[in-house]
């Protein structure tokens, strides 16, 4: 019967490879329906690769469940097969993983140690036992890390890295000391520690052999991924670079190395189709032959393709199952073979990477491009896994809910920085889309994209304010804070309706703006980095400039400008700081300091499209003209601010005629149909939330400038008592 057995395990090896899944189940569950009995060996390990199949092909999670807890209740009258019993172990514990049923997860898992630590006191293989125990601490953690376990989760991690240190496998302990970092970086409770995850990431991955460093492209894209939001979570921009560069050289590489491979392929079978030919003369036969040893020789040392089909029950993945080798980004070695995400979801990362890099730097055309290619590669993922138009978050298959989650996440990243870029150049209109569009998304799948309603808001806000609906936008910035946990995004919502308050322009006004900025003002040295810090000193400077307290505000803008241009690199927050120091350069009259400084802030206000800026550095250049009585400058400039003003004032007409103005400034939230019966909770928990922990990318709101240049220059002459904070 064993050789009946192995027949069909080929047989069903062969329907693999083909694309056939189903006759390949079949042909494998024949086996377990058979009235003949076999081996319970055999059974377990044909149940074993129907689950396989089930999990890499198909959203039936409940079938392969049912396979793998039959191989359990006969693995039981097994004395050994320790390899199996832990496959059998690994994948019953993803099941549990894709229904979201954790405790039971973290059963199967502590089960599996206990095996582990069993057959090590057993002197099993210590090569294999460390390598199972380290697959199983790095099931827990994650699962750990959904319940928001975050300590737990680095206790399991560190016992995979010190099982790895045990049989010396760099790469192993690499995987779990850039796991560790991640955790630190979901829930950054000390700064110090995050930095030393970050050093023991650089240490061990200096310790891997060069020569297998091209073998470990999952862990090195991990690696400076995590890098990449360490240095954006902490404001270090300049040293961001480095990071996003070797990520972006990679992944071209990659993906050049993947087309060459594509061309052998098809190459390869039409050539095949030539050989299968009858009439085909014996020279030229031989000749094609010779070929096609060539081209699978070359493919060969490409891929990894030489080693599929091999083994009938693959290595167990703990993350996505699904898809092809080409189509992942493994982390570790087996039996672990994890990665973090798809390779499509890393690339798209890769774009995104470079889109919040190089929009505060006014990268605007090199933005665009990752944007229409990063949500292009989205919405080709998101219709592989049955999201069309119509689809709603209560259809979604459960196990396609995480992955889904992944895609959509990514995608209002995108939309949100394409909202920022588009009300950066004043495109209004573009940024009304963009930002319907994630509204859209939200109104959806409002669980899932839970976390972005916040960060919608708040973009209704910026919106509001760009197109001088200073009251509204201040209505939205305090729904966002409501919205969030975050006391970074509540802080950076009350600098923005504070500012909107400022714009606003009455005594009132300019006490609620006080009184927003005062608590975020006291606590800014509390956040890690500098960007509320820069954005409270923003407000407070501009201010302190409306109530008379000239140097005060000059001194709260000068060191404002300075971190700014340090650590963030906002050449629209910079050109803002020096448009206000300007103007307070022309009251103080020091004009030779006011022109250096509004001719810098105007240069770098049109590198940006940044019409609204531009407008308000020209007013205080034209009332710096009349000042000098250099009346041909004053006319020229007054000429060109009146072309910026009324192109300005199209573009704001078209804003306020389009259908979707009125539904974006009106003081309502959004409304969405909650779902009841959809429990995607351990789903869209902590680990979906943080996994894609991409600090905020929205910039410091510019204040619209006035009619004419008196509001900016002579400083609001209907002044109150100033208060201090």
């Amino acid at each position: 019967m064993e050789a009946v057995a192995e027949g069909l395990w080929g047989l069903a090896d062969y329907h693999e490879n083909t694309g056939e899944i189903g006759k390949a189940v079949k042909c494998l569950e024949a086996i377990c329906q058979s009235h003949v009995s076999f081996f319970p060996i055999v059974e377990v390990k044909t149940r074993l690769r129907i689950a396989t199949l089930l999990l890499k092909h198909s959203h039936n999670v409940t079938h392969a469940k049912s396979h793998l807890e039959r191989s359990q209740l006969l693995l039981k009258s097994i004395p050994s097969c320790f390899d199996l019993k832990c496959r059998a172990y690994s994948l019953l514990s993803q099941c549990y993983h894709l229904v979201g049923a954790i405790p039971p997860q973290k059963h199967i898992l502590n089960k599996a140690l206990d095996l582990t630590a069993s057959a090590a006191a057993a002197n099993h293989d210590q090569v294999s036992v460390k390598l199972w125990s380290c697959n199983f601490s790095a099931q827990l953690a994650n699962a750990l890390i959904i319940e928001g376990d975050y300590q737990s989760s680095i206790a399991a991690l560190e016992c995979g890295y010190v099982c790895a240190t045990q049989i010396s496998y760099p790469e192993l302990q690499m995987f779990f000391a850039t796991s560790v970092l991640h955790v630190h970086l979901m829930q950054w409770d000390d700064e110090n520690l995050v930095e030393q995850a970050v050093n023991r990431c650089d240490h061990v991955w200096e310790s891997i052999d060069p020569n297998k460093i091209q073998q470990c492209l999952g862990l090195l894209f991990y690696n400076e991924l995590l890098h990449i939001f360490y240095r954006f979570r902490i404001c270090d921009y300049k040293n961001v670079q480095q990071h996003v560069d070797k990520l972006d050289a990679a992944m071209k590489a990659d993906l050049q190395q993947t087309r060459h491979i594509q061309e052998l392929s098809e190459e390869l079978n039409a050539l095949n189709q030539s050989l299968s030919r009858s009439d085909l003369h014996y020279r030229d036969r031989s000749a094609l032959s010779e070929k096609q040893v060539r081209l699978q020789a070359r493919l060969k040392s490409m891929t990894r393709l030489s080693s599929t089909g091999k083994h009938y029950l693959e290595p167990a993945h703990f993350g996505n199952m699904r898809g092809k080798w080409e189509d992942k980004l493994e982390l570790a070695p087996p039996p672990i073979d994890g990665e973090w995400l798809p390779k499509s979801a890393v690339y798209v990362l890769v774009d995104l990477m470079v889109v919040i890099f190089g929009r505060p730097k006014g990268l605007f055309k090199e933005c665009g491009k990752r944007i229409q290619s990063g949500m292009h590669t989205i919405q080709e993922e998101l219709v592989k896994l049955g999201i069309t138009e119509s689809v709603r978050e209560v259809d979604l298959q459960h196990s396609a809910i995480w992955m889904a989650g992944v895609y959509l996440m990514l995608l209002m990243q995108f939309l949100e920085n394409k909202v920022a870029i588009e009300l950066t150049r004043s495109e209004f209109v573009e940024a009304q889309e963009a930002l319907v569009q994630m509204k859209n998304w939200y109104i959806r799948f409002p669980t899932i994209l839970q976390a972005c309603e916040s960060i919608i808001q708040m973009l209704r806000g910026q919106y509001a304010h760009y197109v001088g609906c200073y009251s509204e936008a201040a209505y939205h910035y305090f729904e966002a804070a409501k919205l969030t946990e975050s006391k970074s995004m509540q802080a950076m919502c009350q600098v923005y309706a504070a500012v909107s308050y400022i714009c606003i322009g009455d005594a009132e006004s300019y006490s609620q703006a006080l009184d927003l900025i005062g608590p975020v003002y006291r606590m800014m040295d509390s956040f890690v980095g500098v960007r509320e810090k820069t954005g409270v000193l923003f407000a407070y400077g501009l201010l302190l400039m409306k109530q008379h307290d000239l140097q005060e505000s000059r001194n709260r803008l000068a060191k404002g400008l300075q971190l700014t241009h340090n650590h963030l690199g906002n050449l629209q927050l910079v050109s803002q700081y020096l448009t206000i120091l300007g103007s307070l350069a022309l009251v103080l009259h020091d004009t030779v300091q006011s022109r250096d400084i509004l001719r810098s802030s105007l240069t770098l206000a049109k590198k940006l499209y940044d019409i609204p800026t531009q407008i308000w550095v020209l007013s205080v250049l034209t009332a710096l003209y009349r000042e000098l009585d250099e009346r041909g400058n004053e006319m020229e400039n007054a000429e060109y601010q009146r072309k910026k003003v009324d192109d300005l004032q199209r573009r704001l007409a078209d804003a306020h005629s389009s259908i979707h103005h009125i539904e974006l400034i009106d003081r309502v939230r959004l409304e969405v149909q909650q779902f009841q019966e959809l429990d995607i909770k351990h789903t869209t928990g902590p680990s979906m939330r943080v996994n894609l922990d991409i600090p905020e990318s929205i910039g410091l709101s510019t204040p619209l400038p006035a009619p004419s240049s008196s509001r900016l220059v002579d400083l609001d002459t209907g002044r109150r008592g100033k208060r201090k904070i």
